[in-house]
């Protein structure tokens, strides 16, 4: 028996015409049926002149006979037809995916294609990978969804962490068996004089006074059994003084837990003077920083601000409205807080800052939004004009995100964006196809329907890498 050579990626057997020997007519095509879904007979010409159906689904395949090949697949896939069929090159021996137009959507279908030795005839054998694309599609939103959830977590336990160290008072989180600490915030570190975490995983029992730890094991019994008693009051190793400890359960993964509050009759001292210190904070560092009322109007501004806009001081801005200094009038301020309702941040916002002698200067704003009866909105303003004149003058960049887009509006006109917005999608599909074949120019070509040069010239257009990557 004749049979060629396998190639590289194949172990052929070791004895093929002791193994082959005695093979029918009948069962080689049975052979060959159960290597594939359906198999196609092409003539010379690239017409299919009959097919053999091994699946149920038999209304894709059959209205193919007495077309040509290549009329039955989408654009994109016209090359590899052509390929496949190129009787001038030697025959290559493996599977190639195409893409065929069938109600509505394209039908994937992995071809192999099988030329005899001695005859004129193409036998290509398919295997339908709808099954597959829609389980690698299922995988996808699985997995998309996965990560929107895992983002969303890790923002709950953001917020929870920041809210639970800022708590001026202390606060304890302790497992109900063994009564060890297991979270501890800020100003629970700063009673028992330790650093963050060094009461983690530590006894409650051992941070009692001995006096006090029966009354405490008492106090933890009947929580168990009333909703809330009332407080407790405590000594503390190493402290003098006494102190109010009052504690809920809750219960997490199957376990229950104490959170556990001491009163030391500093929380509002502490408060107050943390307060302070950010006021001073704010007021004194480099970048501009101004509040905001609902109507937009300067509540207060700290020196930065002042000094930006040419004001004698920051206390005479008070009340005037903040669209005279920042923004473009009616735009900027207007997209800034519809964000900010929308998300309650904004950052890196590209604007200018108008000063009382009607210079106006480039600026990137963050801004938050802080709910109360009537927001706030607090925004920090940082000059990006000397970085601009700093850097060596370039040819005009495409903008890379949406965000980079629609901060174009009132400043390009409607068809100068959409030009950008197309050369931006453009840039963006070329670089994944790059990502998606590791590099390979000629694969990535070939996915995006392109040739080999146009891909070269939009490449040097975008500036995506030198031309002598993989080929």
């Amino acid at each position: 028996m004749n049979l060629h050579s396998a190639p590289d990626d194949q172990i052929p057997f070791a004895d093929p015409e002791m193994i082959f020997d005695g093979f029918s007519q009948e069962d080689i095509i049975d052979l060959a049926y159960c290597s594939g879904d359906f198999i196609l007979a092409i003539d010379a010409q690239g017409v299919i002149r009959d097919v053999a159906v091994n699946v149920n689904d038999h209304g894709l395949v059959r209205p193919w006979v007495g077309k040509k090949w290549a009329e039955t697949v989408t654009v994109e896939s016209l090359p590899k037809i052509q390929a496949m069929l190129d009787t001038k090159k030697p025959h290559e021996k493996k599977w190639r995916q195409v893409n065929h137009p069938h109600d509505g959507e394209d039908i994937p279908i992995n071809y192999r294609v099988v030329k005899p030795a001695g005859g004129d005839w193409h036998l290509a054998v398919a295997r339908d990978l709808r099954d597959l694309s829609a389980l690698q599609q299922r995988l996808l939103k699985t997995q998309q969804s996965l990560e929107r959830d895992y983002l969303h977590l890790r923002q709950t336990e953001t917020r929870y962490r920041l809210l639970f160290d800022n708590i001026s008072y202390p606060v304890l989180i302790a497992s109900a068996g063994d009564l060890k600490i297991r979270q501890a915030n800020r100003a629970g570190h700063d009673l028992f004089g330790a650093g963050p975490p060094a009461l983690e995983d530590s006894s409650l029992l051992d941070l009692v006074a001995p006096g006090s730890r029966d009354k405490l094991m008492a106090y933890m019994g009947a929580i168990s059994v009333s909703d809330l008693p009332d407080p407790l009051e405590v000594g503390f190793e190493k402290l003098d003084d006494r102190f109010k400890l009052s504690a809920s359960a809750f219960r997490q993964s199957g376990q229950q837990y104490w959170l556990i509050n001491i009163e030391d009759g500093a929380g509002g001292i502490a408060r107050n003077r943390s307060e302070h210190w950010v006021l001073e904070a704010v007021d004194k560092m480099p970048d501009a920083f101004v509040l905001a009322d609902q109507e937009q109007k300067i509540i207060i501004a700290n020196r930065a601000f002042a000094e930006m806009v040419q004001a004698g001081t920051a206390e005479q801005l008070a009340g005037m409205p903040l669209d005279r200094f920042v923004g473009r009038p009616a735009i900027d301020l207007d997209l800034l807080s519809g964000q900010l309702r929308k998300h309650q941040f904004v950052r890196n916002f590209s604007s200018v800052v108008h000063d009382t002698n009607g210079r106006a200067e480039p600026v990137e704003i963050s801004a938050v939004m802080v709910e109360r009866d009537e927001p706030l909105y607090g925004y920090s303003l940082r000059s990006v004009g000397r970085r601009e004149r700093d850097l060596p003058p370039t040819e005009a960049e495409f903008p890379r995100s949406v965000d980079q887009l629609t901060d174009l509006v009132g400043r390009k006109t409607l068809k100068q964006i959409v030009r950008e917005s197309t050369d931006l999608i453009e840039r963006m599909c070329i670089e994944a196809a790059l990502v998606h074949t590791s590099d390979n120019r000629a694969s990535a070509a070939e996915i995006l329907g392109l040739s080999r040069q146009s891909l070269y010239s939009k490449l040097h257009r975008h500036g995506l890498g030198n031309l002598g990557g993989k080929g």
